[in-house]
């Protein structure tokens, strides 16, 4: 179950934010027990690019298997 402060994996683009699937971010609120969630994305070195409620079907826990992976944000 994902708890606020987990870290998660976005399954899908969210073009409008500039998100991408694999991006990784950390849970600040958790709604209805867990259907939907409140997460914060960061650069590495803790800047906020954004802020989005997504619904559990758009996330994944983290799992011991994962690697980062880096790749450049793009703004407009």
């Amino acid at each position: 179950m994902i708890k606020e402060h987990d870290r998660i994996v976005l399954l899908k683009d969210i073009p409008d934010e500039g998100l991408h699937a694999g991006d990784v971010g950390t849970v600040v609120h958790v709604y209805r027990y867990g259907e939907a969630f409140e997460v914060e994305f960061m650069t590495l070195d803790g800047e906020t690019v954004a802020v989005v409620t997504l619904p559990a079907s758009h996330v994944r826990a983290v799992s011991n298997r994962d690697i980062t992976h880096v790749r450049e944000l793009v703004t407009s």
